[in-house]
């Protein structure tokens, strides 16, 4: 229930510190708005002309037995009953009624532009701020919640924009217009007919109680739609594994009931408070046609001015009932911005320095082609620095001093983390990476592994400690300084919907089609891209879904090959791919690895025996540090987790064995 507890809270139905920020939204589209807003008040002028052009044909051509009172029309109008009759016809209420159509359609278009902008405004901002939230915001949130901020949320300000705030103040003119037209015609008939006002106040307090506590039940009951369906829909596969089809099932229509059950009581009160409305009105239209008619008959007042009230008082209770709808889009524009501005207030914990260092990024320009025998042209902030063979060795020019693509020296010193900020995950770690060295870390599961790259990404900040890029605390480096130095291939690979050559390329514009396909080629995967029937732009489902395992952590290493990184990042790189896969992305990755400085993370002992230096992880600290012959010598940690996997491994072989001897 906790994490639908936003959803739950409603908030006041005017809040003045949340409006002025929601009228900043408007503040580029203000000459929109001020059209709108001079179309709504021309429309409710010329919504009290037909009832008062009845009074004026009924005084003067009706009931000729009566004297109509001098005024403007009565001079401009013929004499003549005919001629008169289509005066006020044609010549008034036709163009009236044409320019009420043309002030009502503008403000309506206006407003609903404005309403689109504002949305598409807040959208773009509120996707902006949630790609720049670190990590662990992610890690308290529920994407679900993120989905109905920049979607329900953002639906419900379109509403206040396009028909919220505008047709309030619109309604709002109306009856004032008509009270005090009303009040000039007659202001006893008038007085009658406000006489239901407290009863349709009394209606409309109890309608808002009732609409706020459905509303409330309808919110919390998207949340839990939303939040249920986007659990379910991505675990899809795990669900059909386990049948719990017929379970699910029941869960969701538990909570789709409720959600009709919320919108059930909201029903049944619109349908209740409209109608109580309409009566109320009726009864004002008895007494006028009552008090009026008598006062008519007695010669208080004219029966034009009596038929005229009849349509005053209609005119006067259709803005009362937009208002107490409006009161509904108000409260929930309310309760949603509330919840938008929380979103776009979350601090952005991790970001750049007030006062960056800087840190020119290498950028290599790859010459080579067949086998990787080119040659590289690499430079640092644009000046050319060294050449490097496809090999891997390298030779300084104008000033280099020695390979580049070893990068700089990565060093984490005395570094502890906690995610919830009490529970270390890791503790007084310190270790070097020297340029050019492919380090491994090895340990069993939740020993930090993964932790130490998020943290030299500056997904986390580290709570102890310092992490060292090139002799420079990498907190004092813009984001994106550090991470154009690294590319970084994770367990679970993650593809976007479009094709194959964009999730290579990744957004990067540089990378050329050669580049896509070179990369592709080093990684074993051009033969299986050239067999599709559109090759590179085959389309890619949404996160691959039409792609092995295996393919997809291919096009991964693809990705981070193309885009040529200084530092490389492997973090459980080939668990998902078979032995046979494994062979050819090492195979692959042989040649760039050689002299470029790597972390490579990983279960599979065998995958890491050539590595220049492993690290052992064990319950947040670093164990034991050297070569694999140092490490199985010792006979320690790193020693008894190759025991267990060359057991495992044996026992594997020898149950071959067995299947091939018993075929």
């Amino acid at each position: 229930m906790s994490d639908f507890h936003e959803e739950e809270i409603l908030g006041k139905a005017y809040d003045a510190r949340l409006m002025r920020r929601l009228l900043e939204y408007l503040r580029p589209y203000r000459r929109v708005v001020g059209l709108a807003l001079a179309a709504i008040l021309g429309y409710g002028v010329l919504q009290a002309v037909p009832p008062y052009l009845m009074k004026v044909e009924v005084d003067r051509y009706l009931d000729p037995t009566r004297a109509a009172a001098p005024g403007l029309l009565a001079r401009l109008l013929s004499p003549n009953a005919a001629v008169g009759i289509l005066q006020i016809a044609f010549l008034i209420l036709l163009p009236t009624a044409l320019l009420s159509f043309g002030l009502e359609f503008a403000q309506s278009f206006a407003m609903q532009w404005v309403g689109q902008m504002v949305m598409y405004d807040l959208r773009k901002q509120i996707f902006a701020h949630l790609q720049r939230l670190d990590l662990s915001f992610y890690d308290r949130n529920p994407v679900g919640r993120m989905v109905t901020r920049v979607t329900t949320d953002v639906d419900v300000m379109n509403d206040l924009f396009a028909s919220g705030v505008t047709a309030i103040f619109g309604d709002i003119f109306t009856l004032l217009t008509i009270m005090v037209v009303m009040l000039r015609v007659n202001w006893r008939l008038a007085l009658l007919t406000f006489a239901v006002l407290p009863l349709i106040v009394l209606v409309t307090m109890a309608f808002r109680r009732a609409v706020r506590e459905s509303y409330r039940r309808i919110r919390v009951a998207i949340a839990r739609i939303n939040a249920y369906l986007q659990e379910h829909l991505t675990g899809m596969a795990v669900l059909q594994l386990f049948n719990r089809e017929a379970r699910s099932q029941e869960e969701f229509e538990r909570i789709n009931r409720t959600h009709m059950e919320a919108y059930k009581d909201s029903i049944l009160a619109y349908g209740l408070f409209y109608p109580a409305v309409e009566f109320l009105g009726v009864v004002a239209i008895a007494v006028i046609l009552c008090v009026g008619g008598w006062m008519s008959l007695h010669g208080a007042v004219t029966v034009g001015t009596a038929i005229a009230f009849i349509q005053y008082s209609q005119r006067f209770f259709r803005p009362i009932q937009d208002l107490s709808d409006k009161y509904n889009v108000l409260q929930a524009a309310m309760a949603s911005s509330e919840r938008i501005f929380k979103l776009l207030d979350t601090p952005v914990t991790i970001s750049d320095p007030a006062d960056p260092v800087p840190l020119p990024a290498v950028v290599a320009v790859s010459t080579s082609s067949g086998d990787g025998d080119g040659m590289t042209l690499v430079a640092d902030g644009g000046q050319r620095i060294a050449v490097a063979r496809g090999d891997g060795s390298g030779r300084a020019v104008e000033g280099g001093d020695g390979n580049p693509w070893q990068g700089r020296r990565v060093e984490f010193r005395d570094v502890s983390f906690a995610y919830d900020g009490q529970h270390r995950v890791i503790e007084h770690v310190s270790f070097t990476i020297e340029p050019g060295e492919t380090v491994a870390v090895v340990g069993h599961t939740g020993a930090g592994k993964t932790t130490l790259t998020s943290l030299l990404l500056r997904f986390y900040d580290v709570q102890d400690g310092v992490i060292l890029l090139g002799g420079v605390d990498i907190r004092r480096l813009r984001l994106r300084d550090l991470r154009r130095h690294f590319g970084m291939v994770l367990q679970d690979p993650f593809l976007f919907s479009g094709d194959i050559a964009t999730n290579i390329r990744l957004g990067s514009n540089w990378i050329s089609d050669q580049q896509v396909r070179e990369a592709a080629r080093r990684v074993n995967i051009l033969d299986f891209i050239e067999s599709l029937p559109n090759g590179f732009h085959e389309p890619v489902k949404e996160r691959g879904a039409t792609l092995s395992v295996g393919q997809k952590q291919l096009l991964s290493f693809a990705r981070a090959l193309a885009h040529d990184p200084p530092i490389l990042i492997l973090d459980e790189a080939t668990s998902s791919v078979d032995p046979e896969t494994e062979y050819m992305i090492r195979e692959g990755l042989r040649r760039l690895l050689a002299g470029r400085t790597a972390l490579v993370i990983a279960h599979r002992l065998s995958t890491i025996q050539n590595a220049s230096k492993i690290i052992v992880m064990h319950k947040g600290r670093v164990r034991e540090v050297g070569t694999h012959h140092e490490l199985l010598e010792r006979r320690g940690i790193y020693y008894k987790l190759y025991q267990l996997q060359y057991l495992d491994q044996e026992a594997m072989a020898i149950r071959s064995r067995w299947d091939l001897a018993a075929t």
